[in-house]
């Protein structure tokens, strides 16, 4: 195993056993509610979680001879034609598998041996095809390495918009293919600098294949060409010259495989796993705060008799059904302003086509045939990319306001509702502090803590609208503008427009309203989250009474337990928050 995967690791495990050590505690302080989510949304989301690599490039680049030689065989079959190719899947399996996934989810397993029909095209019909999921056993994905093998992006198609628009901005590393001998042709530089870089620039590796073409005298003059000219679009670019075909016959010490593959396997696992293993420990600190409020609670139930915390328990029950109303209005309010954001969306689209169907005559007037035929398809695309982006970023900053103003109102119910469950208690018991679940809701609500929702849904939004739209504009302009008069172009333009349009505005809806039914379930759980917690904790209360025979001093004496124990486990995991930013030496390990 890599050593740079070794100590993520290490690490990842030390992060895991806290954070399960924290799940458990929240069970004994008898918060079971925020116990299970530590382990279903923190902890078994950390085990799963994979490191994402793309493999882009043009067809004919090499591509899948590369991902052969990052597998350490050949593991998946060569394509022969641009059209027939699909996208792979290729995680770690004990033995070599493959599933055509559907567009529906469902999968069909089929025989490893007959991936390579689909390379040259064997009669399945792809158009209900998502992606081909392949199992292999190879070393290198069993260190949680998720590869996606891409067809050619020469083409503006359906793959393409997919590979632009959703795989690149979820991986965690890029690696483009560029051909040793045809680099950087002007179809890849305008694919790097109009659809890859804005969105990926940290995380591309650039690969020049086939570099043993090069003799030894060209391999400096070739590279540096590169280099300089990858300059001019990325500070800093990082090139590596491979040969894979040299890697998969067995000279692989002479194939730059091994330097790519230790820069690579660095990157994921410190600057990605950082990433990945802080968000999971700052869930952790979060919990830790909970948990302080429900030991606080516990603590004054225990000066209670059993009669007097069920009583306030039934109290607590009865406020949450009295609350639902006060929900009811907060999620009425949210379907408000969503169905307002529809609208004006909608009028921003039907005013964006107009504007460029009136243009395009002029347009059309002013360019020649060839240059139509080349540029016309890209224009439209681009024109509606800006669009897009502008429009996202307005809904992005809409709902925000939407989610932050909900966020505020929740707050203050969960305030009135913590002074209503203290009045009249011998002794005031406090209701936690209400905050957004950071464990649940990965669209929109959840990434308000941290970063706002504003990048998040403007990227989710403008990957949903274009990988509806593009297909729609080559279908209809490409390979037709040629053979066509100037009225015909300009008809056919618009109709494309038009009918991209078409694709979009429920795309739009569907986007708007599933982030608006995240906000209301989230509204739903966070209006029973603090009568819950208390619930739980009141519940504890009562068998813990049981067990120790009124024993007060006994339950004391638990109680402080469970609040050292708390405390050790808080300063467990912001020692290993802090190891992040700040590695341990060699040999020291994590505060246990």
């Amino acid at each position: 195993m890599n050593e740079a995967f070794e100590a993520f690791n290490q690490r990842r495990r030390e992060v895991i056993d806290a954070l399960s050590a924290l799940e458990k505690h929240a069970g004994k302080v008898g918060a079971t509610t925020l116990s299970s989510r530590i382990g279903r949304d923190v902890v078994a989301k950390l085990e799963e979680d994979r490191f994402n690599l793309v493999v882009v490039g043009e067809f004919n680049h090499g591509k899948t001879s590369f991902v052969n030689a990052l597998l350490g065989e050949d593991a998946l079959p060569v394509g022969v034609t641009p059209t027939t190719a699909m996208i792979h899947h290729v995680t770690y399996a004990e033995a070599p598998r493959a599933a055509l996934v559907k567009k529906d989810g469902e999968k069909d397993e089929m025989p490893f041996a007959e991936l390579k029909t689909l390379a040259v095209g064997g009669g399945i019909d792809d158009d209900g095809i998502k992606h081909v999921e392949v199992g292999y056993p190879s070393p290198l994905l069993a260190d949680r390495i998720a590869l996606v093998d891409t067809p050619g992006v020469n083409d503006l198609c359906l793959q393409r918009a997919d590979i632009t628009y959703k795989y690149i901005p979820q991986s965690d590393a890029v690696l483009f293919i560029i051909d040793a001998g045809q680099p950087l042709k002007e179809s890849e530089r305008l694919f790097l600098k109009e659809k890859l870089l804005g969105q990926s620039r940290d995380k591309i590796i650039f690969v020049v294949t086939k570099a043993d073409i090069w003799s030894d005298d060209e391999r400096s003059e070739a590279l540096g060409y590169v280099e300089d000219e990858l300059s001019k679009l990325v500070k800093a670019p990082v090139v590596f010259p491979v040969a894979a075909q040299r890697a998969l016959k067995g000279r692989r010490g002479e194939s730059g495989m091994d330097e790519l593959l230790a820069h690579l396997t660095s990157f994921l696992a410190e600057e990605r796993g950082r990433i990945m293993l802080g968000n999971a420990l700052g869930d952790g600190i979060e919990a830790v705060h909970a948990l302080r409020h429900s030991i606080e609670a516990r603590q004054r139930a225990m000066l209670m008799s059993k009669d007097e915390i069920e009583r306030r328990i039934t109290r607590i029950k009865a406020d949450l059904e009295g609350q639902q109303k006060t929900v009811e209005e907060r999620r009425a309010g949210i379907r408000e302003e969503v169905s307002a954001v529809k609208a004006w969306v909608r009028r921003d689209l039907d005013h964006f086509c107009d504007d460029v169907v009136r243009q395009l005559p002029e347009i059309v007037e002013s360019t020649n045939a060839d240059e139509l035929r080349v540029h016309l398809p890209a224009f439209l695309e681009r024109t509606f990319v800006e669009w897009a982006r502008a429009e996202a970023e307005e809904v992005a900053k809409a709902l925000e306001e939407l989610a932050e103003k909900t966020v505020s109102l929740m707050r203050d119910d969960a305030h009135d509702a913590a002074k209503r469950l203290g009045e009249g208690a011998r002794s005031n018991l406090e209701a936690p502090d209400i905050t957004i679940d950071t464990f649940g809701y990965d669209l929109g609500v959840a990434a308000l803590l941290s970063v706002g929702i504003g990048v998040f849904f403007t990227n989710a939004l403008l990957g949903g609208l274009m990988t509806v739209t593009a297909p729609v504009l080559a279908y209809y302009l490409k390979g037709r503008v040629e053979m066509q008069t100037r009225e015909k172009a300009k008809e056919q333009a618009a109709v494309a427009l038009r009918e991209a349009a078409a694709k979009v505005g429920p795309k739009l809806d569907e986007m708007i309203d599933e982030f608006a039914q995240r906000l209301d379930q989230w509204v739903q759980a966070a209006g029973k989250e603090v009568h819950q917690e208390l619930i739980d904790v009141l519940s504890s209360a009562i068998r813990e009474r049981a067990d120790h025979a009124e024993d007060d001093k006994a339950l004391e004496v638990e109680s402080k337990a469970l609040s050292t124990e708390l405390d050790k486990l808080s300063g467990r995991i912001e020692t290993l928050k802090g190891q992040l930013i700040t590695p341990p030496e060699s040999g020291e390990r994590a505060a246990s």
